[in-house]
């Protein structure tokens, strides 16, 4: 493992490269938070060839719907939701830029040829961390799909927000050499 690694959003490729499974990062600026249905509305909007409700371009998707926001703070409880199921969705929101997502669990074989591909990584939060996450989260605000609720689109604005790089651009994934490295 790594000394801490500090990136801005957004993202640039040169940055990318440098990073390895298992380095610590914290990440500063703007994320965007979906779940499951708005990637759906979003993979509908590419499909159509038609805009999304936000630029992607260089830019991280936190696999997130928080929990209410208590008086005075700007969010709930923010922590990391299952990747696969974004699985269907990723491969077309990384080749038209997106160079980051934000989940926990391992993602499928088609997300780690379009992050290969396109250059792009999957960082994994701590799950069960969603209230201590959610102090590193500075403001947030809906963007898009406010009828969904907590899976609405989401701006966050971020500070020093903690992350693993668990898929890295050069094809090497954590959460299989993670298992190799303490099978007996």
């Amino acid at each position: 493992m790594t000394e801490s690694i500090r990136l801005t959003t957004p993202l640039k490729t040169s940055d990318l490269e440098k990073l390895h499974i298992g380095d610590r990062v914290f990440i500063s600026g703007m994320l965007y938070s979906t779940r499951d249905a708005a990637h759906l509305r979003l993979f509908q909007l590419l499909a159509e060839n038609k805009p999304l409700p936000f630029d992607i371009q260089g830019h991280i998707i936190y696999y997130m719907g928080p929990s209410p926001a208590r008086p005075g703070k700007p969010i709930g409880a923010a922590g990391p939701t299952s990747s696969y199921r974004m699985d269907a969705y990723a491969p077309a929101l990384i080749a038209r830029g997106l160079k980051g997502m934000i989940g926990k669990g391992a993602r499928n074989q088609a997300v780690k040829d379009a992050m290969k591909r396109y250059r792009a990584v999957y960082f994994a939060a701590i799950g069960g961390a969603g209230a201590l996450i959610s102090k590193c989260i500075l403001s947030s605000e809906v963007i898009a799909y406010p009828e969904l609720g907590t899976e609405a689109v989401r701006r966050l604005k971020v500070e020093s927000f903690p992350v693993l790089v668990a898929n890295d651009v050069h094809g090497r994934d954590l959460y299989e050499e993670g298992i190799k490295a303490y099978a007996c």
